[in-house]
């Protein structure tokens, strides 16, 4: 077995584990929200984290992955993760708005607002609520809330969290944060692997779970949205690894290299 192909097994590993929560709860038909306090420290964590594959700051995060690989890698087996992260970021974010345009299913927190008993002038009626514009979407997110805060007083959320609501105001499936995180943690992680560097591949694994984890608890996605993204995102890394590799085909050594 070529080095190569021992790291795909390794991956897939790796991926399997990223599958594992949202699949379990999906078979088991529960889900995480709304199970933990919004307004908690525990809360604003798994926020900062979900901005980390916000944009702009999904940008950011990119740019902070390739520095550190550049830093430690040899330049010709950077130029391919480069080349692979750069094609695989294009893709996922064309497919995930694709498909969202296409399914147009609304998120959890979405659905959890329209069944709450507001004042009759805050509620919230799905069908409608996908007709306004951006900034409609928005006032009326904030006015949900806002009743919440009488119908519900127990229910708080951070500000920030509060913010993100009535930001991400689009439809749920699929997952564009942990199609990015997932797509980013599978190609870089294939050429870490292969320079060596698996702490490396520890920490970007554990922070693309944590990924899916805020997207659920947070109230944006169901454990279906993260769960296919997670297929998707390896279909896309595993393709974009291996175009990238005819183009600019790696060092014999590196591909042949026996695994320890």
């Amino acid at each position: 077995m070529t080095h190569s192909a021992y790291l795909f097994r390794r991956l897939g590993f790796a991926w399997l584990l990223l599958a594992s929560i949202p699949g379990l709860l999906l078979l088991t038909q529960n889900q995480l929200f709304p199970l933990i306090d919004l307004h908690s420290h525990l809360a604003r964590t798994l926020y900062w984290i979900t901005m980390t594959g916000t944009a702009p700051y999904g940008v950011a995060t990119v740019l902070f992955v390739l520095a550190i690989a550049y830093r430690l890698m040899p330049k010709a087996l950077f130029m391919n993760l480069f080349l692979a992260i750069g094609l695989s970021q294009v893709i996922s974010l064309s497919v995930s708005h694709t498909l969202k345009s296409y399914f147009k299913e609304p998120r959890p927190n979405l659905v959890f607002l329209t069944e709450q008993a507001l004042p009759t002038n805050e509620q919230l009626s799905l069908d409608a609520f996908y007709q306004l514009d951006k900034q409609g979407r928005s006032e009326t997110i904030s006015n949900a809330l806002d009743g919440l805060k009488v119908t519900e007083p127990e229910m708080r959320l951070d500000s920030r969290i509060h913010q993100h609501w009535e930001n991400e105001i689009g439809y749920s499936f699929p997952s564009g944060h942990t199609i990015f995180a997932v797509t980013l943690v599978l190609t870089a992680s294939y050429y870490l692997l292969l320079a060596g560097l698996p702490s490396l591949v520890i920490a970007l694994w554990s922070w693309g779970l944590l990924m899916g984890l805020s997207r659920m608890l947070l109230g944006m996605h169901w454990p279906q949205d993260v769960l296919f993204s997670t297929f998707l995102a390896a279909f896309i890394s595993c393709l974009s690894v291996f175009l990238v590799n005819k183009l600019r085909p790696l060092p014999q050594a590196l591909v042949n290299k026996p695994k320890p």
